[in-house]
């Protein structure tokens, strides 16, 4: 099933006749509530329980505080030097977007959502997270 969901997220990212692109964005928030509220900001319907539940077609993961240089064990496990992790919160987001067309018939590429482009990072290898393998650095926003 891995290989199916594989092939199919392979074709979305590179489908132009229906202008639909796949592009993937690693943000960097100051907390988990900010980023929280970011996600809910793309859409979220809230039914009569109380819970919540997205309203758009994009995949995002919550990295939370990530590791920015592991820490060291010993065989039996011990502690001899702990991890370091990123006082910022982390959320890598596969985007299901759409190219526009302007008023004089030119296509307009898309971009980040409003006010997501202000948080984006950007990292020189892949990350600590993958979507199903699909590599970052061919399908970032340029």
């Amino acid at each position: 099933m891995r290989c199916s969901i594989q092939r199919s997220l392979n074709r979305r990212a590179t489908n132009s006749s229906n202008n639909i692109i796949m592009k993937i964005g690693k943000y960097q928030f100051e907390n988990k509530a900010e980023a929280l509220g970011k996600i809910e900001s793309l859409g979220i319907f809230i039914d009569e329980e109380g819970n919540k539940f997205a309203t758009h077609s994009h995949s995002i993961v919550k990295l939370g505080n990530i590791v920015l240089e592991k820490g060291e064990y010993n065989e039996a496990g011990d502690e001899i030097k702990s991890p370091v992790f990123s006082e910022k919160y982390h959320l890598d987001v596969m985007w299901d977007l759409k190219d526009t067309v302007d008023e004089n018939g030119g296509i307009v590429k898309a971009d980040h959502p409003d006010g997501w482009k202000q948080k984006a990072i950007e990292i020189q290898d892949e990350g600590v997270h993958s979507f199903f393998g699909i590599k970052y650095q061919e399908n970032k926003f340029l």
